[in-house]
């Protein structure tokens, strides 16, 4: 059992990684990118390509996937969102908007990769597999686990202790109060969208490292996964998304452990509804009485 438990760990971070893309845009613009999952995907795919076209340290394959995914988030909100603004059904809107900008990106993908599934070339990452206390931990899972946390943690401490992280909270608060006090609320839009992108592809990346293999299909897979997270974790929390994705992904690897595979999702939604009949605000959220 303590083998499951630690590749829920593993999984657990990457999911609540990708849902942390999700909650920082929902969370300060009240937007939902349904283009997440796509550069998720994209961030997989591009890695390997890397991996297998330049030969370059993994470190800095990391690098460059970030800085794509944060490029392609600027081109999200710059195309997608922005004109929207200011609509009086700007959120459905933009909603449907980022189906469109997701679909577009899968078949770009598509048209450079084919719909095979795609490996990291063999060699890419050390092999080593270290066994602590009776379970097997692999250098690639140490890996991921790290990364993911660090970005997490890093992102946590960006929004609560720097300038940038206080300007999104202000817009978060009121964007046009924000924008009164001198705050580009379109930049920080921006730096919102390409924040949540950039670590949308490393998840998806990471991702890819911890199962072996990218498809064109992993995005859709996660997502509803991600929605999950979000909501068992309090809609706009950051730290609810991290602790909801390493609940969700303990949960799977228990049921894995103790009923069968196929049961995986079963359980961890029934996990989840339950804990919001108990807390319908989510582990981290908070309940806002409505003005009307």
């Amino acid at each position: 059992m303590t083998q499951q438990l630690a590749n829920g760990l593993f999984s657990g971070a990457i999911y609540a990684l990708f849902a942390i893309g999700f909650t920082l845009v929902f969370g300060i613009l009240r937007h939902l990118n349904l283009a997440h999952a796509a550069i998720f995907t994209g961030g997989a795919f591009l890695g390997i390509d890397l991996a297998h076209r330049t030969g370059w340290p993994m470190w800095v394959v990391f690098l460059l996937v970030i800085v794509v995914g944060a490029v392609v988030g600027m081109l999200l909100e710059f195309s997608a969102f922005r004109p929207l603004a200011g609509r009086r059904d700007e959120h459905f809107a933009g909603l449907i908007s980022s189906v469109a900008f997701g679909g577009m990106l899968l078949a770009l993908l598509q048209a450079a990769y084919g719909t095979d599934p795609a490996g990291f070339p063999s060699g890419s990452f050390p092999s080593h597999v270290f066994v602590i206390g009776g379970v097997s931990i692999s250098f690639t899972q140490l890996t991921v686990l790290g990364v993911a946390l660090l970005l997490m943690l890093g992102l946590a401490w960006m929004v609560s202790g720097t300038a940038a992280g206080r300007a999104m909270r202000a817009v978060a608060e009121n964007a046009q109060a924000a924008r009164v006090v001198g705050i580009n609320v379109n930049r920080v839009t921006a730096g919102t969208y390409a924040l949540a992108s950039a670590l949308g592809a490393m998840a998806g990346m990471l991702m890819a490292l911890n199962v072996g293999q990218a498809d064109l299909g992993m995005g859709m897979s996660i997502e509803l996964m991600g929605f999950a997270v979000i909501i068992l974790g309090g809609m706009g929390s950051l730290w609810g998304a991290m602790a909801a994705g390493l609940i969700l992904g303990l949960t799977e690897a228990l049921t894995v452990q103790f009923f069968d595979s196929s049961w995986k999702g079963v359980v961890a939604f029934a996990v989840m509804f339950i804990i919001l009949l108990l807390r319908p605000q989510g582990l981290f959220g908070t309940i806002k009485a409505r003005v009307v």
